[in-house]
């Protein structure tokens, strides 16, 4: 298996100090003063302009990313998670409410309107069984994005979402990256 590998760089345009990994990093103060830029050489990682994997998020795949903004970050890159690859069947279950209540509905492919595909004009919680799933803010996989691994999310804060924020549509990582 492959592992994926990302670099960051102080400055826009890839300029300034690097740092290079290829798992999981919480904080990247702790390598670089700031990060606005990354290139990344292999696989897919979510970036996160907030430590702790909070914040905006971005799906990188391999490419390059010259200026955080682009990428929608309200401030510079400050954690990533490397995104495993995964071979076989996506499953997940999303719920209406919080605490898997209102309507249920199962996917095991993507989702390109969920209020045009469910009636469902909102989805507070989830359970991933299998598979890694991207959720957009937006129809057809625009907007702010979440990433979601396997496991049970029972408020939009477990998804990792701090402020109010409604999904319309989802879809699977393949093992494309």
């Amino acid at each position: 298996m492959t592992m994926g590998k990302i670099i960051f760089y102080e400055d826009r345009n890839f300029q300034g100090r690097s740092y290079e990994t290829s798992t999981d990093c919480p904080e990247l103060t702790s390598f670089l003063s700031r990060c606005n830029s990354c290139r990344v050489e292999s696989g897919c990682f979510m970036v996160y302009d907030r430590a702790n994997f909070m914040g905006n998020q971005y799906f990188a795949r391999r490419g390059e990313y010259s200026d955080y903004q682009r990428m929608g970050m309200s401030d510079c890159i400050r954690s990533c998670r490397m995104i495993p690859m995964h071979r076989g069947q996506f499953r997940i279950r999303i719920y209406e409410r919080e605490n898997f209540g209102g309507q249920m509905h199962e996917l095991m492919d993507d989702c390109d309107n969920m209020m045009d595909r469910f009636r469902m004009s909102d989805c507070q919680s989830c359970n991933v069984m299998d598979g890694h799933w991207l959720m957009y803010e937006q129809p057809s996989y625009r907007g702010r994005m979440v990433y979601l691994r396997p496991g049970e999310y029972r408020t939009p804060r477990e998804m990792g979402i701090s402020n109010v924020m409604r999904f319309s549509s989802l879809r699977r990582i393949m093992d494309s990256c």
